[in-house]
């Protein structure tokens, strides 16, 4: 016998003008009516479950009905409980209806109308701008900040802690693991072993030319810069891990296939270190440093050459730093070594005519005295660096135009004197004896 009961089929046929039914035909239909019921509440109470709730509701029966392809029930998509309403006409079973809310007309048409919805548009901005984050209503204020910062953070995160900041909503990301595979840890292991191996050139060459052309190593960029950093942090004293250190990073620099941009800002730290660093190898030979320096000096110049473009305040703060310890009185020579031949290659020839040589004057009195005792510790040190920055202040020899070859004797005094009251009498002395005439007349008209 079917749980449904025949005389419900009986209302409905007669309310569509179907005046008598067949029982056999009343009992097919309820059997099928009852198993369509009990279809549509077996794949409802999948829904509730998976939804983890207990109680069914008129989303799981829409879900339901859509799943069996059923035209879903309308009206009944509300995520407020029903209030249903019971009635009695006549004898028999009451009637269940849902009681719907009166509404004041009066009310309802005095009220004020409601806003006219924006049209649909898309706008862009700015997140941050070098690194900075511009104060503009799209982007969390400082204020928003400073509550993220004291929201305990990571998996050992006290919930009560979070609840007292006054954070109860915020959700913390958990912490993603870099993960690198076999292939790539050992990579990196056995490469880094092999660039700073001291016995074998050949093992040193291969691996450097190894991380110049893999295509491969897109991954291992963060732990090259991070491991390059630390090299130089650590062995300040150690000439040939800092000079393998800048070989390193010129073969990720050279490497094309490797995009290299966002960690500039990590790699340039070890190379100014190794440029005007204040004391770089053994004391005993200060000398010894200034083919390192000469070789971050060049890595440097390359990064600007090649990076300047994406970031306009790259060149101008290097530029800053290595004038700095070219005019430093308190540094040691070796870094004044580093300032002079970094500016020159950062900014070329329009460097050292805007920022070497109005100081060359007041910069040789400095190295005068040592440069002039042959016996003094820094006498040697003092040459390099005057033989550095006659080497600078050659490439404006190369923009000069309009120079004549005819001088005589009164002029040639006349012109020795114009140079020393420009470049000093030590620089004038060395100018003097190379020779060049064009030279000369190039410092002067500078």
């Amino acid at each position: 016998m079917s749980v449904w009961n025949p005389d419900n089929i009986k209302d409905v046929a007669e309310s569509v003008g179907i005046a008598s039914l067949n029982d056999d035909v009343l009992q097919g239909l309820s059997s099928d009516i009852e198993y369509r019921l009990s279809q549509v509440l077996e794949e409802s109470l999948k829904f509730m479950r998976h939804s983890k709730r207990a109680t069914l509701s008129t989303q799981d029966v829409a879900q339901a009905l859509r799943v069996l392809d059923v035209e879903p029930l309308y009206g009944y998509d509300s995520t407020r409980p029903l209030r249903f309403g019971e009635a009695s006409i006549g004898p028999g079973q009451p009637i269940f209806y849902v009681e719907d809310e009166e509404v004041d007309f009066e009310k309802l048409i005095n009220a004020p109308l409601p806003k006219v919805p924006r049209e649909i548009s898309f706008t862009a901005h700015w997140l941050a701008v070098e690194g900075v984050q511009p104060s503009i209503p799209q982007n969390p204020t400082l204020a928003d900040s400073r509550s993220q910062e004291l929201v305990p953070k990571g998996p050992g995160a006290n919930p009560n802690l979070t609840a007292i900041s006054g954070a109860d909503n915020v959700v913390v990301k958990p912490l993603v693991k870099h993960v690198l595979s076999k292939e790539l840890q050992l990579y990196f292991s056995n490469a880094c072993s092999a660039v700073f191996d001291e016995v074998s050139d050949d093992y040193r060459a291969a691996a450097l030319a190894s991380i110049r052309t893999d295509p491969g190593l897109h991954q291992l960029i963060p732990y090259f810069v991070q491991f390059i950093a630390e090299k130089v942090t650590h062995s300040l004293r150690n000439i040939f891990v800092l000079t393998q250190s800048m070989q390193l990073t010129s073969a990720l620099l050279e490497n094309k296939n490797l995009y290299v941009d966002p960690y500039i800002a990590s790699i340039i730290p070890p190379v100014l270190t190794c440029l005007v660093g204040r004391h770089l190898g053994s004391s005993s030979t200060p000398l010894s440093s200034h083919p390192l320096r000469n070789a971050a000096a060049t890595l440097l110049g390359s990064i600007c050459k090649k990076y300047a473009k994406a970031s306009h305040t790259l060149k101008p703060r290097l530029a800053r730093t290595c004038l700095k310890h070219f005019l430093d009185p308190t540094k040691p020579l070796g870094a004044n070594y580093g300032g002079i031949i970094g500016l020159q290659a950062v900014g070329g020839a329009e460097a050292v005519r805007a920022l070497i040589f109005p100081n060359v004057k007041e910069f040789t009195t400095l190295i005068r005295e040592p440069l002039e005792d042959e016996g003094s510790p820094k006498h040697a040190e003092a040459e390099a660096v005057l033989t550095a920055l006659i080497a600078a202040l050659q490439i404006l020899e190369d923009d000069h135009v309009g120079f004549g070859n005819d001088t005589q004797n009164g002029e040639t005094t006349n012109q020795n004197r114009r140079l020393e009251e420009k470049v000093g009498p030590v620089v004038a002395g060395r100018v003097l004896k190379m020779g060049r005439p064009k030279f000369t007349q190039a410092l002067i008209d500078a």
